[in-house]
């Protein structure tokens, strides 16, 4: 898979969020719905000082995989909670060259414009990327919300003043709610309707959770070696 270089990684925390804003006007999140016919999972673990990056591509429905590839890196930018991207983005770029298969659309266990500068991992890498992303998270970084009811397909909107930037949404019943908004080339209803669309008996969506056990395994398997 091939993609534009929008800027060096290896840059300062005041460099990061001066990127950050600099991309933020160039989101699109007013798209016509699509319908995927190949989506992909992505998720990032880290250990001591090296990442995995993961990403399986499921065609649907059916929810077959048909590939997976994976990233082995080192940690190159430190933990801080809103520049997740910087230190995510590169092995998940060495992932994606891999990649045969081009997904109409990838969901990120990470935000979307769910952020402060509207720009989580999922916003920021379909920038790189120019295809759809959506942003999965388990927990909240940034808004105010109320609860949806207990039942599967129920969500609320995630707000930021009067601008909506996201839905909490409830993909398993009686279950804890996922955090999901726009990355970049998608709707917010949209991005909730096909995140419903592949969360079969699990909460999580099934691309995330395979992508989650790959990189672990992976990984763990990395420093086995070591």
């Amino acid at each position: 898979m091939h993609y534009k270089t929008l800027h060096p990684w290896r840059v300062s925390p005041k460099e990061a969020v001066q990127i950050q804003k600099r991309l933020a006007g160039n989101i699109r999140t007013d798209t016509k719905n699509i319908k995927p016919k190949a989506i992909a999972g992505i998720d990032v673990s880290f250990k001591e000082n090296t990442s995995c990056a993961a990403i399986c591509i499921f065609k649907i429905p059916g929810l077959k995989l048909i590939e997976e590839k994976t990233k082995i890196a080192p940690v190159t930018f430190p933990y801080i909670s809103t520049l997740f991207t910087f230190r995510e983005g590169p092995p998940v770029l060495g992932c994606l060259k891999k990649i045969k298969t081009v997904p109409d659309v990838i969901i990120f266990d990470g935000q979307g414009i769910a952020h402060p500068r509207r720009m989580g991992l999922a916003t920021h890498m379909g920038l790189w990327l120019n295809i759809p992303t959506i942003g999965c998270a388990k927990t909240l970084l940034y808004g105010k919300f109320t609860h949806p009811s207990d039942t599967k397909g129920s969500y609320t909107l995630l707000k930021d003043k009067n601008a909506t930037i996201g839905a909490v949404v409830r993909t398993k019943d009686k279950t804890k709610p996922l955090f999901i908004s726009a990355g970049h080339l998608i709707n917010l209803r949209n991005a909730i309707e096909i995140t419903l669309q592949v969360c079969t008996k699990y909460r999580l969506p099934e691309p995330i959770r395979a992508a989650h056990t790959l990189s672990k395994a992976t990984l763990l398997k990395e420093l086995r070696k070591g």
